[in-house]
């Protein structure tokens, strides 16, 4: 173990770079971690309604630092994966795939909470930390960086002043529409609305996914209401240039959502007015540049269909924590953390990509593909176990 007393700086303080300081601050004994954020410290972040869908690997790391808010999260015991229209058998079996957690001997196989109820109690805990380390951990809110300048051996950081680290992790997130462009940009041209609903006769746990036409359409279960009834987090994906979506209201939103999704789901009863944001990929060629390593958003903004954005960003910063515990040499460390981090991003990258771009596609027979696709893995119980397992944990 590392006993080298690096300056590190984390910028942003969101999920991922909270939980990166957080990690750092106890794996790296001797390292002095700076957190910098340009919102203040005491803005009430609990009430962000914003949906997260979190796999088991990042539930267990959450655990870890002892950040997870469990009676905030609704656990997700089952997902199905559908393709509509049509609704047809193959060769195979129906077009859809079951993943459940009993099946792979897990408690779960993620949890869904909203933005908010996630980031105050990280929050919280970083804090907690800084108060009992203060001669090592910092927290600098309310302070926006305005520039990071490389150096020989560190990096400037330039915030309110100058200062010299050796090492800044870029943690920023922010949505597609509002990033500065990276070196890969794909604009899918696909806009997500999304909002929460209410259902009747919902199985607790459940998550559904449709393939339709238009794009994806998900429901995943949050925390029930608080007279008791079921609700789900909506993510619905229409082309941006002939929107199915806009110039409807919500009973006519609600009407359309009940012939998407199958009767297992539930019965939609009620929505809430639905946000919407553009959908693309944004992502940068290398984590490291330098002594600069950016993770989760900063690092790669995805598509949606495969919920794997946060638990990625997450995955970056549990190795690029591990890599510096175990290697005295910075520069190699960093190394280590580009090349044990590209299996698992560049296969994540690639997989949200194709199924992205593969409902602008006008090919005749596409969707009949994903529909094969999809009756074929659940054919198939040991490819599916992989791929259930690839989303709980990321490339091993």
């Amino acid at each position: 173990m590392t006993t080298t007393a690096w300056q590190i700086a984390v910028v942003g303080a969101g999920p991922v770079g909270l939980a990166l300081a957080l990690h750092a601050s106890r794996l790296l004994p001797h390292a002095q971690v700076t957190v910098f954020d340009a919102r203040p410290a005491d803005r009430d972040v609990s009430a962000d309604p914003r949906t997260l869908a979190l796999s088991l690997g990042s539930v267990q790391f959450l655990q870890q630092l002892g950040a997870w808010p469990a009676a905030a999260a609704e656990p997700i015991t089952e997902v199905h994966v559908s393709q509509m229209p049509p609704s047809w058998g193959t060769a195979f079996g129906p077009a859809e795939v079951q993943l459940k957690a009993a099946d792979l001997h897990v408690p779960q196989l993620g949890a869904v909470l909203s933005y908010g109820a996630l980031l105050a109690p990280l929050q919280r805990a970083w804090e907690t930390s800084v108060a009992a380390q203060p001669q090592r951990l910092h927290s600098r809110f309310g302070t926006p960086v305005a520039a990071i300048k490389p150096l020989p051996d560190g990096v400037e950081v330039d915030a309110d002043i100058a200062e010299r680290f050796d090492l800044a992790v870029v943690a920023e997130g922010g949505v597609f529409a509002d990033q500065a462009r990276k070196a890969m940009v794909s604009d899918y041209r696909q806009t997500a609305w999304v909002g929460t609903v209410t259902l009747q006769g919902a199985t607790r746990g459940c998550a559904f996914e449709r393939f339709t036409r238009h794009g994806p359409a998900a429901l995943l279960p949050l925390p029930a209401a608080a007279d008791g009834m079921a609700r789900a987090a909506l993510v619905w994906c229409v082309p941006s240039a002939d929107d199915p979506v806009q110039a409807l209201d919500d009973q006519q939103r609600l009407a359309v959502l009940r012939t998407i999704f199958p009767a297992a789901a539930g019965q939609l009863v009620a929505i809430t007015p639905l946000k919407s944001f553009a959908l693309g990929l944004n992502a940068e060629r290398t984590l490291v540049q330098g002594r600069t390593v950016r993770i989760g958003n900063a690092a790669q903004t995805l598509h949606p269909v495969a919920g794997q954005g946060l638990n990625l960003g997450l995955r970056d910063a549990h190795e690029l924590v591990s890599a510096l515990r175990w290697q005295p040499d910075m520069d190699r460390a960093l190394q280590r953390v580009e090349w044990a981090r590209a299996g698992d991003r560049w296969s994540t990258i690639a997989t949200t990509d194709f199924l992205a771009r593969s409902f602008t596609w006008k090919l005749p027979g596409a969707a009949t593909a994903r529909g094969l696709g999809l009756a074929a893995l659940q054919a198939v119980p040991p490819l599916k176990g992989w791929l259930a397992r690839r989303m709980m944990f990321g490339q091993r």
